[in-house]
């Protein structure tokens, strides 16, 4: 979905990359906007709790990270590293409508050497230990690089760093000025991706299975190192078939099967509260399983309480998706299940 319009935070213009931002869409001639702080951004247009979700969508927030807090980010990695925030896609699922509610506008920030300079000094902190950061824990970082340069630049970073490792994850597959990066193997280039109908039924504006395993492709050329993410993954009718079809698909491509450093990370569905009312509102005619009664109640790691598949059915999705690795994927490795 392209950008309608941008909003400034003030002082991100202090900075090269806010500046240059600035004339760019200026020269597009994109709506360009003002807001105290990109924290609070009130002149996002809607008559609809659903246009406004859109308009959202299509809104770009260029601000300044401030905090020198970085939050842990398990059982992905040891700390996330915010690059940006929220994506253009509209995923009916997406856990992130518990943390940006109804209106998900995209945020990115101007300040990278500044965040930068805070990783390092999170890696300095646990020598000799290596360190290892997430850059899409709340974002998908892809859909904004062709603007900011980001992400690049952050592979390249820690590229130079001999106790920092870097972890991206995306369902985007724009990866072309990320293939000549001097990223020395401390990259892990992780694709988000689900069963075919899953991605047709509920993962709106995002390119189906095809174009993401064949950016996954370029990556693994490029040398990064690759993984899959599975996630989230459903028990619906027919759930076994349309999963045993995705991994029939990636085992075509031999560079991807036969990896011996191909990681996955496999997640099933779960909701909170708080986004099932706004999931419901914003997609009034979704047949997303949001059922309470058939579901566990759990506290995560930040506190707040989610709805989970019982642990009969958990354990049954999870030896189908290890007789899944196993048949079709035998090098690869389960990162975590959950």
């Amino acid at each position: 979905m392209d950008i309608k319009r941008v909003v400034f935070e003030p002082a991100a213009l202090n900075y090269p990359l806010g500046k240059k931002l600035y004339h760019a869409f200026r020269q597009k001639g994109l709506e360009i906007l003002f807001t105290p702080s990109h924290n609070r951004v009130t002149c996002v247009p809607g008559r609809s709790v659903q246009e406004s979700f859109i308009e959202a969508k299509r809104t770009l927030v260029v601000g300044v990270r401030r905090s020198r807090h970085l939050e842990t980010c398990k059982p992905s990695a040891h700390y996330q590293l915010p690059l940006a925030t929220s994506c253009p896609a509209m995923c009916e699922y997406c856990y992130l409508f518990t943390h940006f509610g109804r209106r998900p506008y995209q945020r990115v920030y101007v300040n990278l050497s500044e965040i930068l300079e805070l990783a390092g000094e999170y890696i300095e902190r646990r020598k000799p230990e290596v360190t290892v950061f997430e850059a899409a824990a709340t974002s998908d970082p892809l859909p904004v690089e062709k603007y900011t340069g980001n992400l690049a630049r952050t592979i390249e970073f820690m590229g130079n760093q001999p106790l920092g490792r870097l972890r991206v994850v995306t369902k985007f597959t724009d990866v072309a000025n990320l293939l000549g990066l001097d990223h020395r193997g401390h990259t892990r280039f992780r694709f988000s991706i689900n069963a075919a109908n899953i991605i047709k039924r509920f993962e709106h504006g995002t390119p189906p299975l095809a174009e993401r395993l064949a950016a996954a492709l370029k990556i693994v050329k490029a040398g990064y190192l690759p993984g899959f993410i599975i996630a989230p993954i459903f028990y619906l009718d027919g759930w076994q078939e349309q999963y045993r079809a995705l991994f029939q698909e990636i085992a075509r491509q031999p560079l991807l099967a036969e990896q011996n450093d191909l990681t996955l990370e496999l997640i099933t569905h779960r909701f909170t509260k708080k986004a099932k009312t706004t999931i419901e509102t914003l997609f009034p005619k979704t047949e997303l399983p949001l059922d309470e009664e058939n579901r566990t109640f759990k506290y995560g790691q930040f506190g707040y309480g989610k709805y989970v598949y019982p642990a009969k059915v958990k354990t049954e999705i999870e030896s189908f998706f290890k007789e899944m690795v196993a048949t079709y994927l035998p090098r690869a490795t389960i990162e975590y299940f959950i």
